[in-house]
């Protein structure tokens, strides 16, 4: 099957996650989302295409439809990834002097803090974990050996967008350092994504293992590879099309398509909705419109 790659994004590691947010929805006047969420390319089972050393999940906002790899729930190394898990803790529920240190562990990829954090609240990921629904997550006991998926990465972010847009781990999230504390470069995987905000990175010690999670206006994506943050880059910018790829088949309208035809007349949900759709093989389309 052919490929599309995506045109990379340069990060922008200081854009404000509020003025990005007001941008995103200003620009949807006049009809259509100026910046679209990207479309998944998919196999004939409805199953993002990637190697199955890598592990892809994609949400689209505005519909709720969401696409991955087979092996999307294939329970993975959290590496760094799962930073965003112990500061929702801490920046809900516990005392004000650890928000800053919590803040600053998402941008910065800090391993001290998150060891100053995880032995202070133990009970931090699995309580997140519980909340949100992330049932391929576990923690046995330190955090860096703990496990996720990419599925539960994309439920907790659509989650955050949903209930908290204004959330301090998304803000931290969308003003990450370009080079993480310990000298990496954060510049990698589905941060490169046109239409991305935020993004979390993640790398095991010898560099053998990468993973990046991100959320843009209308879409949350999350991948991880056995490889390196080039190959995770590749595979993530290969599983994706700015835009449906041009051909004589469309995939059913919003009108015809009953769990999604109050959105055919919204001039914010509608077009990307429709695009979504055109996207999506038969497969997946016709269990959700029948």
């Amino acid at each position: 099957m052919q490929v599309a790659a995506v045109t990379a994004r340069p990060l922008r590691g200081n854009r404000p996650i509020a003025t990005a947010l007001a941008v995103a929805a200003l620009t949807a006047l006049g009809g259509h989302i100026a910046s679209a969420a990207p479309v998944p390319i998919v196999d004939d089972t409805g199953a993002i295409a990637a190697p199955s050393s890598t592990q892809i999940s994609f949400a689209h906002t505005p519909t709720g439809l969401r696409a991955g790899t087979a092996n999307e729930h294939e329970s993975r190394a959290d590496v760094s990834i799962v930073k965003t898990y112990p500061a929702e803790y801490v920046l809900t529920y516990v005392d004000p002097a650890d928000h800053a240190d919590a803040t600053e562990m998402i941008r910065s990829s800090n391993d001290a803090i998150a060891d100053r954090l995880h032995a202070e609240y133990p009970q931090a990921i699995s309580s997140t974990a519980a909340e949100f629904g992330l049932t391929d997550t576990h923690v046995p006991g330190y955090w860096g050996v703990g496990t996720t998926s990419t599925h539960d990465m994309v439920t907790y972010l659509e989650t955050k967008k949903r209930t908290d847009p204004g959330s301090p781990v998304l803000a931290a999230m969308a003003s990450a350092y370009d080079t993480a504390v310990d000298g990496y470069p954060q510049d990698y995987g589905t941060a490169l994504i046109a239409g991305v905000i935020g993004t979390k990175r993640g790398w095991s010690d010898d560099r053998s293992f990468h993973a990046s999670d991100s959320f843009g206006p209308d879409f949350s994506v999350a991948a991880s590879t056995y490889g390196s943050a080039g190959t995770l880059s590749e595979h993530v910018l290969g599983a994706f099309t700015e835009r449906v790829p041009p051909g004589p088949e469309t995939g059913p309208s919003l009108q015809d398509c009953p769990p999604l035809c109050r959105l055919a007349g919204d001039p914010l949900l509608g077009p990307p909705a429709q695009d979504l759709l055109d996207g999506l093989p038969p497969v997946v389309t016709d269990p959700i419109c029948g």
